[in-house]
């Protein structure tokens, strides 16, 4: 009998937290306790431990086993610490030799047979163990040591296994990630009828702006933002981390984001606000953040219930989320576009003319209304999206195919890294006045207008970034006066 120390870890937002599993096997009455503030989830790993202890060949021993996760004030949640706990018990037991576990960290659920499972946020984990200068010790993973370099990975199939000591470490080696996939009738040429609105998009993708559609049912908005995620380049090596590391916490396949392959996100317009932002009794990530380095696009904007729509400012705003709740702050990332698609009433059919509308005023008004100001000062260009006629769309072809504006869309990015190397939706004050460099006529051209419209501040921010964004995509040094009016095109047509 005696007594062992495992090192583990608990995820808290995108976080792994380390935590310390000791185990105290001593004589008395035989029982197994868990303490240690763990959730329904930790305390079940006593039945799984047992269950696989035995399936494995081990022994469970008939005496008083105490289990403490330290720190004792850090809440502990998910069956990774099923791993944990019976390394422990084998260890502290003498069925494995003490020095076993120096310098290793441990991660696994346990099945029955004694089989070791994956569990959410195993890049997490990764991370956490190569800060510490720890090996991690954890199921079978074929893209951990390919995502997360200079980690030493453990992959353990079985419990049993132990017996002949650790696994060899995983070999970062070229994983055969799925093909690069888009949504369903995502390539521009596919689309008939819609050149201003795939030049709208081009401009939002190459800056990553936030767009709102507006147009009668079937005049394609769903489909022009299906289409965007084509035109958008591949994730960065270090956006790969960072996209993988929030879906593997949220428990999704890890290996799109680890090919470079930008998420699409498009929640159902009854989501909640915690279902958009995030949170939970274990705040999880929300759709802001799953859409990190993505697209979130928003189906019939303004049918999702107000409070969820303008909890939306501050991701927006802030490119990242802060749950506040009694164990502390917890921040998720959340840089994303907004791609957004409304009706311009109730019935759709405002301004179509071949279908006459019949919405009051104060329908159309209170409709309007439920996106809400401060949330459109955040969205950098408004498009009407006007139906295609029936004789236009079964003879024309469709316009450019994605791969020439992704080529396009690259070019402008890589002269705005020659120009500035700051990306355009950060810049704000006198380093976007300076990156515009605007010339006398186009400063009072931006003057005027913002008078005249009544601007904010931030609606002449956001269309100062659209117009840098326009004469990225020329190669141009200045803004000038015609992509400041390409622009402003785009935020001077919004609902009023």
């Amino acid at each position: 009998m005696g007594q062992c120390r495992v090192t583990t870890a608990t995820i808290l937002g995108v976080q792994a937290i380390p935590v310390d599993v000791e185990v105290d096997v001593g004589p008395g009455l035989p029982s197994f306790s868990v303490v240690g503030l763990p959730d329904i989830a930790v305390i079940e790993a006593r039945e799984r431990v047992r269950s696989a202890l035995r399936a494995s060949g081990y022994t469970v021993p008939s005496a008083r086993i105490v289990v403490n996760l330290a720190p004792g004030p850090l809440r502990k949640h998910g069956t990774g610490f099923d791993l944990p706990i019976a390394l422990g018990l084998l260890v502290a037991t003498g069925q494995l030799p003490p020095g076993l576990l120096s310098g290793v960290a441990a991660v696994g659920e346990l099945s029955l047979d004694g089989g070791v499972r994956e569990v959410p946020g195993v890049i997490a984990h990764a991370l956490a163990a190569r800060s510490a200068g720890r090996s991690l010790l954890g199921p079978v993973n074929e893209v951990v040591a390919q995502a997360v370099r200079g980690l030493c990975y453990l992959p353990l199939a079985k419990l049993g296994y132990l017996r002949r000591g650790l696994p060899a470490p995983a070999a970062p080696c070229a994983v055969a990630y799925p093909a690069r996939r888009y949504e369903e009738g995502s390539d521009f040429h596919d689309v008939v009828g819609q050149d201003l609105a795939a030049r709208a998009l081009l401009v939002a993708a190459a800056g990553a702006h936030n767009v709102l559609m507006i147009g009668p049912p079937g005049s394609g908005k769903t489909m022009l933002a299906r289409a965007m995620t084509s035109i958008l380049p591949p994730l960065t090596s270090e956006e790969r981390i960072e996209t993988a590391l929030v879906q593997s916490v949220a428990g999704m396949d890890i290996r799109c984001a680890l090919s470079g392959q930008r998420p699409f996100r498009a929640p159902h317009h009854s989501a909640s606000i915690a279902g958009l932002i995030g949170g939970g009794t274990n705040p999880a990530p929300g759709e802001v953040s799953l859409a990190h380095n993505g697209v979130l696009f928003l189906d019939e904007m303004p049918e999702f219930g107000p409070a969820a729509l303008q909890s939306l400012r501050q991701p927006i705003e802030d490119q990242k989320v802060v749950i506040a709740r009694a164990q502390g702050r917890i921040t998720f990332p959340a840089s994303f576009s907004l791609v957004g698609a409304a009706n311009p009433c109730p019935c759709g059919f405002l301004g179509d003319p071949g279908r006459p509308c019949t919405c009051t005023p104060q329908a159309i008004n209170r409709y309007r209304a439920r996106i809400g100001g401060p949330l459109m000062d955040r969205i950098d260009m408004v498009l009407h999206v006007d139906p295609v006629a029936p004789e236009r769309f079964l003879k024309a072809s469709g316009g450019a195919s994605s791969q020439s504006l992704l080529e396009q869309v690259l070019r402008a990015r890589e002269w705005a890294r020659k120009r500035g190397g700051t990306p355009v939706t950060t810049l704000s004050g006198s380093e976007l006045l300076y990156a515009c460099a605007l010339d006398e006529r186009s400063y009072a051209m931006l003057k005027s207008a913002a008078q005249t419209y009544h601007l904010t501040g931030r609606g002449i921010t956001r269309l100062l970034r659209v117009a840098r964004t326009i004469a990225d995509l020329e190669q141009q040094e200045r803004v000038s006066q015609g992509n400041l009016a390409e622009a402003f095109g785009y935020r001077a047509d919004g609902p009023a």
